[in-house]
């Protein structure tokens, strides 16, 4: 005799309503004169390896994530965007103040 397969659909427990509502924090998508960016270089929680951290952005993932793509190709390097920060492997943090003033961005180092 086969088993049944279980009911994926059934709701076991729900406190606050339908569980299918997604709600998305809006993320304004600002123009990039208007966003105050932060660089610094920095080795914690990284097992010593140097990172050049940018963060302060106010844009869409998808921004965030081509605008990665277009710095790590410039530094040769690798990295990540993470929510409001992009992170590039290695000290580029001159190159990218350079980069990112070239692109219409307001952006200081910080830090040490």
């Amino acid at each position: 005799m086969a088993k049944k397969p279980p009911d994926r659909d059934r709701i076991v427990y729900s406190e606050f309503g339908n569980s299918e509502e997604v709600f998305e924090r809006s993320v304004p998508d600002l123009p990039p004169n208007q966003q105050n960016l932060r660089v610094q270089v920095s080795r914690k929680g990284r097992g010593g390896k140097t990172v050049t951290v940018i963060s302060g952005f106010q844009s869409a993932p998808e921004t965030l994530t081509a605008l990665a793509k277009n710095l790590k190709a410039q530094c040769g390097t690798g990295g990540v965007a993470k929510e409001s920060t992009i992170e590039i492997q290695g000290d580029h943090a001159q190159k990218l103040l350079q980069l990112l003033t070239g692109l219409g961005y307001k952006a200081k180092i910080s830090g040490g």
